[in-house]
């Protein structure tokens, strides 16, 4: 999608030309996928399940390496400046890894050691955080005890603790309950407003609806659309967004990427 600020103002993220092959599959499970984001916007990555959704976020994030293509964040190349690439992200993934064995409060501060939060910092943003997610008394017991909800929260949490340019989420809001997600949902338009940008992907057109400024949607790794949705609502009026979802994407891409 064209920008006509592009050279005025520098992407949160840049791909270009992003080719993904896995070894022993019949065609790549990302193909040639272009796309710019920029600061403020908060943008929905749409596909069904395998349709390379989750390995493009791994792909940008430097978790998977990729066969061709170039991916650009906050201007540093992942592939060159992979360390400074990453201290202006924060990625959180829909498997929640995290170390079980820690308490909240350690992962915490772990994530905050490994992006040189100062300690007076992170207190100051785990209380605005915590406003947010609401773990209260439980971020002193072990991540292993922690309900699948909870572990959603503390690993974001802990994404954001560096407060990122650039936040990265898989599906965020599977295991979410309703007062949770809304929250989160209220946070993510703000961070988006103060200058940060948000990538997150989804298979729930609602949220995706609700929350972003654009949407890509994806289909067996192949980019088919790009839209602004005040653009969409303009030339495809009385068509609804799941109605054309569906006829732009196909089923036929299960390799759970």
């Amino acid at each position: 999608m064209a920008n006509d600020n592009d050279q005025l103002i520098m992407p949160a993220l840049r791909i270009e030309n992003l080719v993904k092959q896995y070894p022993q599959a019949t065609k790549p499970a990302v193909d040639d996928l272009s796309m710019v984001c920029y600061p403020g916007e908060i943008v929905g990555l749409l596909g069904h399940n395998g349709a390379g959704k989750s390995t493009t976020l791994k792909c940008i994030t430097g978790m998977l390496p990729f066969s061709s293509g170039k991916i650009t964040i906050n201007g540093f190349d992942i592939r060159q400046n992979p360390v400074k690439a990453k201290y202006t992200f924060g990625f959180v993934s829909d498997k929640h890894d995290v170390f079980v064995k820690m308490t909240g409060m350690q992962y915490i501060n772990f994530m905050a050691n490994a992006y040189g939060v100062s300690v007076q910092e992170r207190k100051t943003r785990l209380e605005a955080l915590e406003e947010v997610f609401c773990l209260g008394d439980r971020l002193a017991d072990p991540i292993s005890n922690y309900s699948h909800g909870m572990r959603q929260k503390i690993c974001m949490m802990g994404s954001l603790i560096h407060l990122p340019k650039l936040w990265i989420l898989d599906e965020p809001m599977i295991g979410l309950d309703p007062a949770t997600t809304q929250r989160v949902c209220k946070f993510m338009t703000e961070y988006a407003e103060g200058g940060n940008c948000i990538l997150f992907s989804s298979h729930n057109i609602s949220s995706v609806q609700k929350l972003c400024k654009r949407a890509v949607i994806i289909s067996g790794g192949v980019k088919t659309d790009d839209f602004l949705f005040e653009d969409f609502l303009k030339e495809h009026k009385g068509i609804d967004l799941e109605q054309y979802f569906l006829s732009r994407t196909t089923k036929d891409g299960t390799d759970n990427n």
